[in-house]
């Protein structure tokens, strides 16, 4: 491991770590969305009935997609904490590398091969532990992006929806944009952390 991959490795959970608090965030204000809408075709009655629905649904996806943000920054956490092990672990295998370079004509310079080989398996599962968080995480940006794209597909009834609702078209149709240019914004943050995460996943 050098240290152009450990440094890349800390950038990649630095960015997922600010791109879902980000996520977090707009999750909260599409419930809040969700919760004004509700409000608004409560008042409106059947002119706004067939909006009653969309409400529940959206403030569940905005549920869902905090609890799932919640899920992906612990496993960031321990990608983070991989991140450090492997890297202290690749500086003891430099070492001990060296060290074994320098010591080879040394009269016990055998006795440090089973370390140095020790180090070097630990570095290696630890790579591979980092490998197999990473198609994890990405398994759970995917969910992330693909609650998003529910969201827009569901603003977009919301606004046909809200063209029923008389004079509440305008303030349903507030909300339904509000919930599109949200799960848009989503969309684009996850999408960083698949992009962040994409080298490492080979």
């Amino acid at each position: 491991m050098n240290n152009t991959q450990t440094k890349n490795q800390f950038i990649a959970v630095a960015t997922i770590t600010s791109e879902l608090s980000a996520v977090v965030v707009i999750a909260k204000e599409i419930s809040l969305a969700a919760a004004n809408a509700k409000a608004i075709a409560f008042r409106a009655g059947d002119k706004a009935k067939g909006f009653q629905p969309i409400t529940d649904f959206i403030g569940d996806l905005a549920k869902e997609t905090i609890e799932r943000v919640a899920a992906i920054n612990e496993l960031a956490i321990v990608l983070y904490k991989v991140t450090v092990n492997e890297f202290r672990v690749a500086v003891s295998y430099n070492k001990f590398d060296e060290v074994t370079k320098i010591s080879r004509s040394a009269m016990y310079a055998d006795s440090m091969q089973k370390p140095l080989d020790k180090t070097k398996i630990i570095m290696q599962d630890y790579n591979r532990q980092f490998k197999r968080d990473v198609t994890l995480l990405l398994g759970q940006l995917e969910a992330v992006m693909h609650h998003a794209q529910t969201a827009r597909v569901i603003a977009t009834y919301s606004r046909i929806e809200a063209s029923q609702a008389g004079e509440y078209l305008q303030s349903l149709q507030a909300v339904a944009e509000s919930v599109d240019k949200a799960a848009y914004t989503i969309h684009e943050n996850v999408q960083s952390c698949i992009m962040a995460l994409a080298p490492f996943s080979k």
